[in-house]
């Protein structure tokens, strides 16, 4: 079964050869994820949008916005890793600064980090 109208499967294939190049490479990308685009159509229990995404990095999103941003990318690396524990350990109903501290422990005797694997 196509996932995608006859109709507009012509269109995109028509845009991808004929179109200017911005619309031809959009038409292309739509047409290589065809498959997955309409997956919520014919799969029970997979969601139309990313809502639950959405609602799990907001927290970053909004305390990016509000420190204007970093001055470095080593900052920039430092809060991205920062925010990717705090949202792994908090999806796990783990401590965060239980895990922190592990994590400086192993640093500072040349240890492998604590594991942010589901335990």
């Amino acid at each position: 079964m196509e996932p995608v109208n006859k109709e507009i499967l012509r269109l995109l294939r028509a845009a991808a050869v004929r179109a200017e190049p911005k619309t031809r490479g959009m038409a292309k990308a739509i047409l290589k994820l065809r498959w997955a685009l309409f997956t919520f159509v014919r799969e029970p229990g997979v969601e139309p949008t990313n809502n639950v995404s959405e609602r799990r990095i907001r927290r970053a999103v909004i305390a990016r916005k509000l420190s204007f941003g970093t001055e470095s990318s080593e900052g920039s690396r430092f809060v991205e890793r920062m925010l990717t524990v705090t949202t792994t350990l908090n999806q796990q109903n783990r401590n965060v600064l239980d895990y922190l501290i592990s994590a400086h422990q192993a640093r500072l005797h040349s240890l492998p980090a604590p594991s942010l694997l589901p335990v």
